[in-house]
């Protein structure tokens, strides 16, 4: 099993999430979001070979461009969301002047389609079409770890008031793909604490 490290990154405390093995040095990051510095010390010593995205709102790609270049590594992002890397308006950085600058990024290397599988540093991920926060949120299974982007968090689940939001979808991406995984199963969510699909069954409000 990798080793996992999480940090709340910028003014929303998105979670980026450092997946390392510890055996082959080699890392795979989720999610760096704005102020992306604290990472770069625990990845010493490790090769990062993708950054996989949940989604592409401003708070999860802020640090991208930092990242990217420091580790010149592939970018892994939902095929439905492939331009909103490239537009401060889709990404929502145009929208929130008061957190962030307008932000605009190179296209991503690799677009993601739901049940596609992704082999990297020797693990097999699952790539999971999770809509209804974004149209192109999906969410990175290996095993009983789920890491679910802005889809559902610890008693509460993603907003759906952003352009392409959509709360019926949304439901629809929780019931039928992620509570049906098991009730043992970790999920690490774009924010707050980390949650289990049996402990959101029994106690999530809006589920």
């Amino acid at each position: 099993m990798f080793k996992i490290i999480t940090f709340p990154l910028g003014p929303l405390e998105t979670n980026v999430y450092l997946l390392l093995n510890e055996t082959t040095k080699e890392a795979v990051i989720i999610d760096p979001g704005m102020n992306p510095d604290r990472i770069f010390k625990p990845l010493e010593g490790y090769k990062v070979v993708a950054i996989l995205l949940t989604h592409a709102h401003f708070d999860h790609i802020g640090g991208l461009k930092q990242v990217r270049e420091r580790y010149n590594c592939p970018v892994y992002i939902h095929s439905l969301e492939a331009d909103w890397l490239t537009s401060a308006e889709w990404n929502g950085s145009l929208r929130w002047p008061q957190v962030t600058r307008p932000m605009s990024f190179e296209p991503a290397e690799h677009l993601l389609e739901d049940s596609q599988e992704l082999t990297l540093m020797g693990y097999t991920f699952y790539v999971l079409h999770t809509p209804g926060h974004s149209p192109g949120s999906v969410s990175f299974l290996y095993k009983d770890h789920l890491f679910s982007g802005d889809v559902l968090f610890r008693t509460s689940v993603g907003r759906t008031d952003l352009p392409g939001g959509n709360q019926r979808e949304l439901m629809r991406s929780i019931h039928k793909k992620v509570l049906t995984l098991g009730d043992a199963v970790n999920v690490y969510p774009g924010h707050g604490p980390v949650t289990t699909v049996g402990f959101e069954k029994q106690y999530n409000p809006f589920i």
